[in-house]
């Protein structure tokens, strides 16, 4: 298989921060050089340096020019011999969760804390997250480490209220489109602009060869939704599913190394027709699997039936499970329903029976949402769910902008998680219209970045105005390439500014040379 595999930034090295507790970890950030600014004093050109600036990089080793990468051996190994020595002192129980219970701070707690931070004591900033503050949220379920034991090649990230806003983006074939390379190419290329989790949601052939060629190159957790290979051992008869075809699904992908699952547990046999006076109906397709088959037999799912036994499989290899919206609004009008509330509470329930097995959880969320029902969503998960963490597709606050969905998504993702969402769904251009390629990839992950970003600076996370702060010191001072750097997309900047026919001017062709504010403001500076 090829790929391109090499990802640059312009001005960027890959840096890395030893641990402590654990001096073993080496804790990758991309550090972006800045130009220094320039002054004129008394007729002499003053140079000034400006500081680096450290970036919460997702690129893993592809984003390192010394690591040698093939596709087919995969990423190096960051965290086997922490799992060496986990497997040989537990068995029955490996999951972050039963150390932080037990007052232990793992490796990948230190390494969570030292990344949170990018470097923010160098830079005189005061920062909570140290260590044992990442070993106390996850003890109490309101963060989640998602780290299969046989994922040795991700690098630790965490999902939690109190940390920054996390994305992920989904990727995966269907019947009809894409094939095994491109679903590696979209997975490498999501952990350049900026992806913290990926799904794979394949539904089309080589399930399973897919998600090995991604798992064995992915530097980020890999969730799943098991249903879907469990209906194409049944040819798609959702009626025909029994537990012990998806137990044994479970098994295989934990066995691969998947980091986190969708599981549409919170549907109850008496809340299915809840969902029969919406405008759209049951959008989620795990959800209307798991209706269907309620319906045809007449009993609880055997997903709610048997979630002690998920929980046990999954605290074998640290799974984290995501429990799955499958009765989610699929318009603004079926917006904070009966349906979908119903099974928000029934989730609560589930988490304390997951905490009582020391498996790490979250909860899954809508769907489209209008803007004044928003905080009531948050709210409500908080209560219901006992502060495990929130994780959002969107919300989409508008239904009528069909290929522009990555913006109105990103509209409500960034207000949702202002209130306190942990991890935001990426949606792409081609939401509801088709399967996105690369490009629709980055736009979504970018566009979810933005949303991202915007959260942490609203919810004031230590060190979230280090970025921007840089920039615009950048722009003031006609420090193109340092604007470039860093951007969220570099290229795109530049691709952009290019088009203009003043490149490298104390100007943009926006305002021209007698309109320019910044230009102006300096001339007053100087009088």
């Amino acid at each position: 298989m090829k790929a391109d595999l090499k990802i640059s930034y312009p001005e960027s090295e890959k840096v890395y921060m030893e641990g402590v507790i654990h001096p073993d970890i080496r804790v990758a950030m991309r550090r972006v050089r800045q130009m220094p600014t320039v002054t004129i004093k008394d007729g002499e050109r003053v140079e000034s340096p400006n500081p680096e600036i450290y970036i919460y990089d997702t690129s893993g080793a592809y984003g390192d020019p010394n690591v040698d990468i093939d596709l087919e051996r995969g990423l190096p190994h960051l965290r086997e011999a922490w799992i060496k020595e986990r497997r040989e002192r537990d068995a029955a129980n490996v999951s972050q969760m039963y150390y932080a219970k037990r007052g232990v701070i793992t490796p990948e707690m230190e390494y969570v804390a030292i990344r949170e931070n990018m470097n923010c004591q160098a830079l005189g900033i005061q920062t909570d997250i140290t260590p044992e503050f990442v070993r106390k949220e996850v003890a109490e379920g309101r963060a989640v480490i998602p780290a299969n034991i046989n994922h040795p090649e991700a690098e630790p990230m965490i999902i939690g209220r109190s940390f920054l806003t996390k994305i992920n983006a989904n990727i995966g074939n269907s019947a009809t489109t894409s094939s095994i390379e491109e679903e590696v190419e979209k997975a490498i290329w999501s952990c350049k602009w900026g992806a913290d989790t990926i799904m794979d949601l394949s539904t089309g052939p080589n399930i399973h060869e897919t998600r090995e060629w991604i798992l064995r190159n992915s530097p980020v957790p890999i969730g799943t939704v098991p249903i879907y290979q469990a209906m194409e051992r049944v040819n798609g008869k959702a009626e025909e599913l029994t537990w012990e075809i998806y137990r044994d699904v479970l098994v295989e992908q934990c066995e691969q190394g998947v980091d986190y699952f969708t599981i549409h547990c919170g549907i109850r046999l008496k809340n299915v027709m809840l969902a029969a006076d919406r405008l759209t109906g049951i959008v989620s397709r795990g959800g209307s699997i798991i209706s269907k088959w309620c319906q045809t037999h007449q009993r609880e799912s055997f997903l709610y039936e048997h979630f002690d036994d998920i929980c046990d499989i999954a605290a074998r290899y640290d799974v984290a499970l995501s429990l799955g919206d499958g009765l989610r609004p699929g318009s603004i009008y079926d917006a904070n329903d009966r349906a979908q509330f119903a099974e928000l509470d029934t989730m609560g329930e589930l988490v304390e029976r997951a905490w009582a097995k020391n498996v790490q959880v979250f909860i899954e969320g809508p769907g489209h949402v209008p803007m004044h029902k928003i905080k009531e969503n948050m709210e409500r998960q908080i209560e219901k769910c006992h502060n495990a963490p929130f994780y959002t597709l969107g919300p989409l606050v508008t239904d009528i902008a069909p290929g522009y969905d990555h913006i109105t998504s990103a509209i409500g993702a960034a207000q949702i998680g202002w209130y306190g969402t942990a991890m935001l769904c990426y949606v792409t251009p081609k939401e509801h219209l088709a399967l996105p390629n690369k490009e629709d990839v980055r736009e979504g992950v970018v566009a979810f970045k933005l949303a991202a970003h915007a959260a942490d600076l609203a919810k004031q996370h230590p060190g979230a105005m280090v970025r921007d702060n840089a920039l615009s010191k950048a722009r003031y001072e006609f420090r193109w390439k340092d604007q470039f750097n860093l951007s969220l997309d570099p290229e795109r900047a530049l691709e952009y500014y290019k088009t203009s026919n003043n490149v490298g001017g104390r100007y943009c062709t926006m305002c021209g040379p007698n309109f320019c504010a910044m230009k102006i403001s300096h001339t007053l500076c100087e009088e």
